[in-house]
């Protein structure tokens, strides 16, 4: 475990290769009842580069009338996939937190696609950490502060890696400056598969 500021903690290869391949296998049959679907941002209506889709009793979706959770997809209109026990081992294991997540963001990233800092703050409670999932190409992350204009630093997340952020972390401005492409051969077509799993209610 790597302690990159109070709160943060990185677990490197936290899933080796074999059990990445069966989370996926998993995640596929999710994507089939969920499929993935690009949110638009508030306001402007200008669609995120990622596409996305949840399990678990919430998800987090994005559209003209703001960020929120809400129970069931925003195109197909039904309830999200439940979240495999897999998925709920791995808070479990790493979040430390005496209560278990109801929300699992599933977040697609061709290797073009980017996430602009920012702070997750839709959750109704703060005390539960956050815990980040890397599945295939490895990324460019990059951490701050509260304040957007902390200074920042950046990390590599490869597959299989564990990212926590909870306490004097939880809050933190945070994002995806880039896709490194030919970083792994797990998913065809390539790309990257982020897992955000957290406490909304």
């Amino acid at each position: 475990m790597l302690l990159l500021k109070p709160g943060l903690r990185l677990y490197k290869t936290a899933l080796d290769r074999a059990a990445q391949e069966a989370l996926l296998g998993e995640l596929r049959a999710i994507l089939c009842d969920a499929p993935l679907f690009r949110p638009k941002m508030p306001r402007t209506g200008k669609e995120f580069s990622v596409r996305m889709s949840n399990c678990g009793p919430l998800g987090w979706v994005s559209d003209l009338s703001g960020y929120r959770y809400q129970p069931h997809h925003p195109e197909t209109g039904q309830p999200w996939p439940p979240m495999p026990e897999s998925v709920l081992r791995l808070w479990r294991d790493f979040a430390e937190s005496p209560v278990e997540p109801d929300a699992c963001l599933i977040n697609y990233y061709d290797e073009t696609a980017r996430m602009g800092p920012h702070q997750d703050r839709d959750e109704t409670d703060f005390s539960a950490p956050i815990l980040s999932l890397s599945l295939g190409l490895s990324c460019r992350f990059r951490f701050g502060g509260e304040s957007r204009r902390d200074p920042s630093a950046t990390i590599r997340l490869d597959s299989g890696d564990v990212l926590v952020f909870g306490g004097p972390a939880r809050k933190m401005f945070h994002g995806v400056d880039r896709i490194l492409p030919g970083t792994s051969t797990l998913l065809t077509p390539t790309g990257r598969i982020n897992l955000t799993l957290r406490r909304a209610e």
